[in-house]
């Protein structure tokens, strides 16, 4: 389960932090956004154009030579077809003028953003697996890096959580830093399997797949890592539900050995699971 944020306080709309929204936009929906700004801005000086007047050359109330001259004005093309003669035509021109220079440079700033951004491409295993690793039961689940590139001092962080009731009967969602046998990876090239002991300083001992459902359980992964290319910083996140946990299972192996001697990893099966040895109950065998 997804925990999602509500709120009725001012901040939350989508222009209170525009940047951040166009950021974050899909460059299809940004693109978009964007053509619409630019006929939208481009209707307010036609409009205002129309009102004016003084525009030589342009047919008395027509919107579509005053649109056009104002996307000539913005886009400081002058084919010199029309051009303003009256005071307040040119005033109406150097403002427009002045907002296409701002306009463009604040668009190509976000469009360079967006392109130098780094991002990683990381893929999860869709299930993490609960079996023995070494004779104690684990938690645990796979990542790949997906680029060509390694990133570099990657570093793993999980959290568990659950809902869970206070002495006073509260209902609180709690968390919990899960310990792993390896949180680091000085070069992040291929695959990387996160292993989680389930001991009993482990939130996860006793558990079973039914109290992680009826706690509404969830397992946060974020990883974050140097991009080699770019020389910053990378992130990648991932959530497991407790439906996403599966128990006495182990993740099927991806690696083979060439006559040569060398390993080849294969993708075809980075997502399967085969069954393995269930914990023991102590340890949250589920039934």
């Amino acid at each position: 389960m997804h925990w999602t944020a509500e709120s009725s306080t001012p901040g939350d709309g989508y222009f209170d932090d525009f940047y951040h929204q166009l950021m974050t936009s899909s460059w299809p929906l940004l693109l978009l956004e964007l053509v619409a700004a630019f006929i939208a801005v481009n209707c307010l000086f036609a409009s205002g154009y129309l009102i004016a007047g003084g525009i030589e050359h342009a047919r008395s109330g027509s919107f579509a030579d005053a649109f056009f001259f104002s996307v000539q004005t913005m886009a400081t093309i002058g084919y010199g077809k029309m051009a303003p003669v009256t005071f307040m035509a040119n005033l109406l021109a150097s403002g427009e003028a002045l907002t296409g220079l701002l306009g463009f440079a604040l668009v190509t700033g976000l469009v360079f953003s967006k392109f130098s951004r780094p991002t990683a491409r990381v893929r999860f295993t869709h299930n993490a697996v609960i079996s023995l690793r070494d004779g104690v039961p684990s938690l645990m689940f796979r990542m790949a890096n997906v680029r060509a590139n390694q990133i570099v001092e990657a570093q793993i962080h999980v959290v568990f959580a659950r809902q869970e009731s206070t002495l006073e009967g509260e209902e609180v969602r709690r968390f919990y830093d899960l310990e792993l046998t390896r949180y680091r990876n000085a070069i992040f090239s291929y695959s990387w399997t996160a292993i989680h002991p389930i001991n009993l300083d482990s939130p996860l001992y006793g558990a079973t797949g039914e109290s992680l459902s009826a706690s509404q359980a969830s397992i946060v992964v974020s990883l974050t890592g140097i991009d080699e290319t770019f020389s910053q910083t990378v992130y990648a996140r991932y959530y497991y539900d407790a439906e996403d946990i599966i128990w006495g299972a182990r993740l099927a192996d991806i690696t083979t050995r060439t006559p040569e001697g060398e390993f080849l990893f294969d993708f075809a099966h980075y997502d399967h699971v085969v069954p393995a040895d269930l914990p023991p109950p102590e340890a949250g065998r589920s039934a």
